[in-house]
């Protein structure tokens, strides 16, 4: 071990702020050795007592910057295996008056040789003692993907090298929220990696487009106007709190009145303190004008000045990190009308403090966000237009969750705006859009408030709806359109439904799932009366739901249709009738586009014509008869011929 004097005569400390791409502010400051000669790091990284003592230094020189902002300092992930190589990191913290929760350990790579049993185990003492964890250089670094789900950091940053695969940045962001994780990209030079990293969901950013490391913190930084613009979100939920977090300003419990003022004093953008116990959780909340309004009174300083500042300190306000802006706007809404302008403490699943939000950041974003809104609406129904949905179905896909795309429309809309007129034909398309938002609220009530939006609702233009639905929430949808008797001037009218069916993995994107969407379109429109048709991706051929062709009645609604078995070889002897429900011609049969994988079955070639189910064919969660084949298939020849 070299003799501590020695290497630290040539050690300096960098600071390089980590921005919140919200609100355009500086949520923490990142501490960055910088050895002017030696290699020191490389030594740290075999050594995890120096290692530790490094992030002590760090502590120590962001200490003598007196700045309040949250601290994030690296450590080598074998550092934080070795149970004692942090003790020196624990004694920085506690000299320089720092509360563990204000520092964030960044654990970097590599990960690779290092014993994940005892890495957990370090993590889980450092959060113990109010540490918080975050994975620094994923994306870039060799962390694998089960650890990092075992870590569940607070923090996971991306390397700006990803923002060139949208796919995996989506899917990181998809991770995060299900792990509640922030997402920040590291290493963001230009602006355009700026928007893409906003456009991907990352809360914050850090580089040198915003502030280059440097020997003191930085106090102003540069963000792009389309980066501190509004937070992305659903239409219904509106976007996370987590994008407005700003750094809190901490004090113990049982600080006194003089301590706050001294904070205040030296912190001019302070708007307010909040009073934490031993473990981090607020107890009381300090707004500024309050607090020295009582100070300025006649004898306030003498009054006050050395009793428990928490005498003149109010209930805190809490939002929890998975709460959205609106929720925070229900939460001041609700409360003494005197306390509107107070700042909210975000509290993680302990109750800790992880930053606050304030008012004017929320309005500010949340009516920009309403004029976006308000701009992709369709102007007769008030839905979301189609790049709305499209948007969640990516964001599904993301996430890897089943779902069911449906487009439905009014049949033969143009004679009913012909016959009954434009004005009856509006009153419709009303009336079919509320029954469609009806449903998707009360799909949203069964499931809960702890359960994945279940429905999501939109109009592309004219009579065309698309419905995205999880499978278990398909049935309703379709209940609610096709069971309804619709009319226009006194004319009977009916609706078609098409859906495809998307289990995990079968499509790339929404392109994908709408090509083979498309297909189904045409067989819902070709068959007589109220209809729907279901097929799935990566899968040939659909099941006729409801509908029927000409001069067949149609099936029961809720009863999948019968099959007959049919010989499907090209130089078959004999035919045997088709059923009229899986009738299709060459135009309705389910065409599987080129970018989607094809399914395999035994309805081409020469059939058994047994009716059993081929083998390896996928299952369809829709009616009684689910584990019947789909019923149309094409044969080399591009005919349409039902499978057994």
């Amino acid at each position: 071990m070299r003799d501590v004097p020695v290497w630290t005569d040539s050690l300096r400390f960098a600071f390089q702020p980590v921005v919140s791409l919200a609100t355009g502010t500086i949520a923490a400051q990142e501490i960055l050795a910088r050895p002017e000669s030696g290699d020191i790091l490389a030594e740290a990284r075999r050594d995890p007592e120096l290692d530790g003592r490094l992030a002590a230094f760090a502590v120590r020189a962001a200490a003598r910057q007196e700045s309040l902002l949250p601290l994030h300092v690296n450590v080598f992930a074998g550092t934080v295996a070795d149970l004692g190589g942090l003790a020196a990191l624990r004694d920085a913290v506690q000299e320089a008056g720092r509360l563990p929760w204000e520092v964030t350990v960044d654990l970097t790579p590599p990960f690779t040789h290092v014993p994940q049993p005892a890495l957990l185990e370090g993590v889980a003492a450092l959060r113990s003692d109010g540490f918080r964890i975050c994975a620094d250089g994923v994306g870039d670094g060799d962390v694998p993907l089960r650890l990092l789900v075992d870590l569940a950091p607070e923090l996971v940053k991306l390397d700006a090298s990803l923002l060139a695969r949208t796919a995996g940045v989506h899917a990181m962001r998809a991770l995060c929220e299900e792990l509640g994780a922030l997402l920040a990209v590291e290493g963001v030079e230009t602006e355009r990696q700026c928007a893409a990293a906003l456009a991907a969901g990352a809360q914050l950013g850090q580089g040198q487009l915003f502030a280059p490391p440097m020997r003191r913190p930085a106090v102003d930084v540069y963000v792009p106007e389309t980066a501190a613009a509004p937070a992305t979100g659903t239409l219904q939920t509106g976007p996370s709190v987590r994008q407005f977090v700003r750094p809190a300003a901490l004090l113990p419990a049982s600080a006194s009145a003089g301590q706050v003022r001294g904070l205040l004093t030296d912190a001019p953008d302070v708007s307010g303190v909040l009073l934490v116990n031993t473990r981090g959780v607020p107890v009381r909340a300090v707004d500024r004008d309050r607090f020295l309004l009582s100070l300025s009174g006649r004898y306030g300083h003498a009054l006050y000045a050395d009793r428990p500042a928490a005498r003149l300190a109010d209930e805190p306000l809490t939002v929890g990190v998975d709460a959205t802006a609106w929720e925070v706007l229900d939460l001041l809404a609700d409360g003494e009308r005197s306390r509107t302008g107070d700042d909210v403490a975000v509290v993680d699943g302990e109750g800790r403090c992880v930053g606050v939000v304030r008012l004017a950041d929320l309005v500010r974003t949340l009516a920009d966000s309403r004029v976006e809104e308000a701009a992709g609406l369709n102007p007769l129904t008030r839905l979301p237009g189609s790049d709305a949905v499209t948007a969640e179905v990516d964001r599904w896909i993301a996430q890897g969750r089943p779902f069911a795309l449906s487009w439905l429309d009014v049949d033969d809309f143009k004679q009913v705006n012909d016959g009954a007129g434009f004005a009856a034909g509006d009153t419709l398309i009303r009336e079919v859009g509320a029954a469609l938002k009806e449903v998707a609220a009360e799909t949203a009530e069964t499931a809960g408030a702890d359960r994945h939006e279940q429905v999501r609702v939109g109009h592309i233009g004219g009579d065309d709806f698309v419905v995205l639905a999880a499978p278990e929430a398909l049935e309703p949808v379709a209940a609610a359109v096709l069971d309804a008797s619709w009319s226009a001037g006194g004319r009977a009218v009916t609706l078609s439904v098409a859906t495809v069916d998307c289990p995990p993995g079968t499509v790339a994107d929404h392109r994908q799932a709408a090509a083979w969407l498309a297909p189904l379109k045409q067989a819902a429109k070709a068959l007589r009366g109220a209809s729907w048709v279901v097929g799935r991706a990566g899968t040939e051929g659909h099941r006729v739901r409801r509908g029927a062709t000409a001069g067949h009645p149609e099936p029961p609604p809720g009863r999948a249709p019968e099959r007959q078995p049919v010989r499907t070889g090209p130089q078959s002897a004999r035919t045997e009738p088709q059923p009229a429900h899986v009738t299709a011609t060459t135009a309705t049969t389910a065409t599987a586009p080129s970018t989607a994988p094809r399914g395999s079955g035994s309805g081409s070639g020469s059939g058994s014509g047994s009716g059993a189910p081929g083998r390896g064919k996928p299952e369809s969660p829709y009616g009684p008869a689910a584990s019947a084949p789909y019923g149309v298939r094409l044969d080399e020849r591009g005919s349409g011929r039902a499978t057994a």
